[in-house]
């Protein structure tokens, strides 16, 4: 551990332990008629910060209903630090009025489905978010909505088959291998404000900036991004907003959810928050070749910062398929219950890469310093900073310009154990 993050964890332990402990008993108790205090609010950090939890229980549903032990420890961690998830007058933990997420925004929460096993993204994660995202303190009205483009192969109920030999049954990554995506929107959720969207279908059909009722993309720079209308009657364009019928607002936000792990050899090398927008972009514009791996970075770059940044990137690292891009068999994942997040793509994935994917198997393949994984970072880093960064603060994101450089993020981390 470096020395900025042991300097990061000590301070915060002792108020992350306070948080939900009990008073102790040399306590004063405030009497019946002593007002509260409102909390101070706290101002948003500035400039890249890595939040990382370890110690995620192997059963992190223990307490109130489809609240997981690692995203609350994860979201409160983030929350003492200035970035809350709720944009809200309410201030709490998890809330303020610099928060990321309104009451009546559209999130979408991008996940990979292109795999199942474990080289999807954990459904039991994806769970405990949305139920915090609807826990929103001034209520919440609007949608969240599972996406991916699976670029023909993708399923948001785990059970694609193309590269499993044909095998076509359920398997997603959670406790309870039947709880895929289009589960929890079906069976544990069945709420009107939680759809799904998978993209597949729309990504050959190529629609134009007049277009506000056809399911499908639109290009800008070298790049396309999804158009499509959710389960819940909204009109999702993704560069611009959302479609009100005469005019766009900006209620849209995206939440980047991938799973950390092996991809290939001699092109990507790994897949984290940056590569994980090749399930948002068409393969079917014209620059498919060139992305496998060329342009991977550029691609990326410009899809963060022309089309739009997440406002938060969330690494699932409880397990780490360090071996297989399938997440299959078991012996080529590990179990490392962590989480890691970030408004900056590109540090997030350098530190995940080192410090999690890296440590489990010592493959420099896996190493940020990899040649072939510090081309593609670097060539984000640039296009998004060329682009003039990623701050919006109106729409609750606090980062400005990306790093991939250590002497320039911070690491703040924690324990759900």
């Amino acid at each position: 551990m470096r020395r900025r993050e042991f300097l990061e964890a000590a301070l915060l332990a002792p108020l992350a332990r306070s948080c939900g402990s009990a008073p102790s008993p040399t306590s004063p108790t405030p009497g019946p008629t002593t007002p509260a205090t409102p909390p101070t609010a706290q101002v948003p950090p500035s400039g890249s910060v890595i939040f990382h939890v370890s110690g995620v229980p192997d059963q992190p549903f223990t307490g109130a209903a489809n609240h997981h032990a690692g995203v609350d420890a994860l979201l409160q961690l983030m929350g003492q630090s200035g970035l809350k998830l709720h944009r809200s007058s309410t201030q709490s933990d998890t809330s303020g009025p610099s928060g990321m997420i309104a009451s009546g925004d559209v999130v979408l929460v991008k996940v990979n489905a292109q795999w199942k096993y474990r080289g999807c993204t954990n459904s039991d994660v994806v769970r405990g978010l949305i139920q915090r995202i609807l826990e929103h303190p001034d209520g919440f009205s609007g949608e969240v909505v599972i996406v991916e483009n699976g670029q023909g192969r993708g399923s948001l109920r785990c059970d694609t088959s193309s590269s499993y030999g044909g095998d076509r049954a359920v398997h997603a990554n959670a406790n309870d291998e039947s709880h895929s995506f289009t589960y929890l929107v079906e069976q544990v959720f069945r709420d009107a404000r939680v759809s799904s969207a998978l993209l597949d279908a729309i990504r050959t059909t190529f629609i134009g900036a007049e277009d506000h009722v056809t399911n499908g993309y639109r290009q800008v720079q070298n790049v396309s991004y999804p158009c499509f209308n959710t389960a819940g009657g909204r009109r999702v364009e993704l560069l611009e907003g959302i479609w009100t019928g005469s005019r766009h607002e900006g209620s849209l936000k995206l939440i980047n959810v991938p799973v950390l792990k092996h991809h290939d050899t001699g092109g990507s090398e790994i897949t984290g928050a940056v590569k994980h927008f090749y399930g948002l972009v068409s393969m079917s514009d014209g620059h498919s070749a060139a992305r496998h791996y060329g342009t991977l970075g550029e691609t990326c770059g410009r899809m963060i910062a022309a089309v739009r940044p997440p406002v938060l990137n969330l690494i699932d690292a409880i397990w780490v398929s360090h071996k297989d891009l399938g997440g299959f068999p078991a012996s080529s994942t590990h179990r490392a219950n962590q989480l890691l997040a970030s408004q900056d793509p590109v540090a997030l994935d350098y530190w995940a890469a080192k410090r999690v994917l890296y440590a489990v198997d010592s493959n420099p393949r896996h190493s940020p310093d990899h040649a072939n994984i510090d081309r593609w970072l670097t060539d984000c880093m640039n296009i998004v900073n060329s682009l003039g960064g990623i701050a919006r603060p109106a729409e609750g994101i606090h980062a400005g310009m990306l790093t991939k450089f250590e002497s320039e993020f911070r690491v703040v981390t924690g324990s759900a154990a």
